[in-house]
């Protein structure tokens, strides 16, 4: 059988393993389903923060030193906008601009959300297909101290600030899987979660009308790799807002939060005693190095993770 993988992906640490996936599948053996939950409108444009992080990525865009924007950006515009009164707390680039602006072109021309990106992914020559989790609207909205947020009031203008009590995610009830998702979901012959967020880049992508269900089902490899490595997240806010959920901070805890969708969990090398901890709940556990600092370190962690998926019934 030949191997098929979803991947499913959101953030820098997302973006940089489905690189890796890349480099060592074709572009008709994965499919990379992104988080859209985090999307938002500013200055009357739609903004995919996922979307974009992994496009720039696998273009060969992306800023190497943040993992996100576009390499060489300048904001003029943005410093124009603020000159004219606009709320500027969320950083769009000259560059990046004009992704949203012909994303949101399409959209109003009548595209899908999947339209649109595979318009743009073809501009941009990138081979594997970039799916959005859902061509519906599903906000990721974060319960705290302060009161509910949208996710990148949150994240950006509030620095992960408030205490998180509890995530949401509005429009999950109605919202369904993108053909793209649903399409692989059936196909796939394994599931990777990428180093991403649990519960604000993975989970949107649960929450989803029916897919956690078919994950359960699914009967091949569910496998997914640690974001947290010694006991703190390698990016993001994700070590944060576990402990404020009162969860365990740890590739534990990770597993925990994917008991029932998930059969493996890799591990950094660091997080070796925590090994027999993941076994015991069922899942197994793969000890590497999981920090991805170059292009090398992406596809070693790839070919990696294909080789257990291919031997997996042997």
């Amino acid at each position: 059988m030949t191997t098929h993988v979803l991947a499913i992906a959101g953030g820098v640490g997302g973006a940089k393993l489905a690189l890796g996936l890349t480099r060592v599948l074709a572009p008709d053996q994965l499919t990379i389903a992104v988080n859209t939950g985090d999307d938002e409108t500013f200055h009357g444009l739609h903004v995919s923060p996922d979307l974009d992080t992994v496009m720039y990525t696998l273009a060969g865009m992306s800023n190497p030193e943040t993992g996100w924007g576009i390499a060489g950006e300048t904001f003029r515009a943005l410093g124009a906008l603020q000159r004219l009164g606009a709320n500027t707390w969320f950083r769009l680039g000259d560059l990046d601009l004009a992704t949203h602006i012909r994303r949101t072109q399409l959209l109003r021309d009548g595209l899908t959300l999947s339209q649109a990106t595979r318009e743009l992914t073809s501009a941009l020559g990138i081979r594997h297909p970039i799916v959005p989790m859902s061509d519906d609207v599903l906000r990721t909205v974060a319960v705290t101290d302060d009161g509910e947020l949208a996710f990148q009031e949150y994240f950006v203008h509030r620095h992960c600030e408030p205490r998180i009590a509890g995530i949401r995610f509005e429009g999950a009830a109605t919202a369904r899987p993108s053909p793209g998702l649903w399409a692989a979901l059936a196909s796939a012959t394994a599931i990777v979660y990428c180093p991403s967020n649990p519960l604000v880049s993975i989970g949107p992508v649960l929450a989803l009308a029916g897919v956690r269900d078919a994950i359960a089902a699914f009967a091949g490899p569910k496998i997914a790799v640690s974001p947290i490595v010694g006991g703190q997240a390698v990016k993001g806010p994700a070590a944060k807002m576990m402990a404020e959920l009162g969860e365990e901070v740890s590739c534990v805890g990770v597993a925990r939060r994917y008991a029932g969708v998930c059969d493996a969990i890799f591990i950094d090398t660091v997080d070796a005693a925590n090994a027999g901890a993941i076994e015991g709940m069922g899942m197994r556990a793969y000890v590497t190095d999981t920090v991805m600092h170059t292009d090398d370190d992406k596809e070693a962690l790839a070919r990696q993770i294909v080789g257990i998926v291919e031997a997996w019934d042997e």
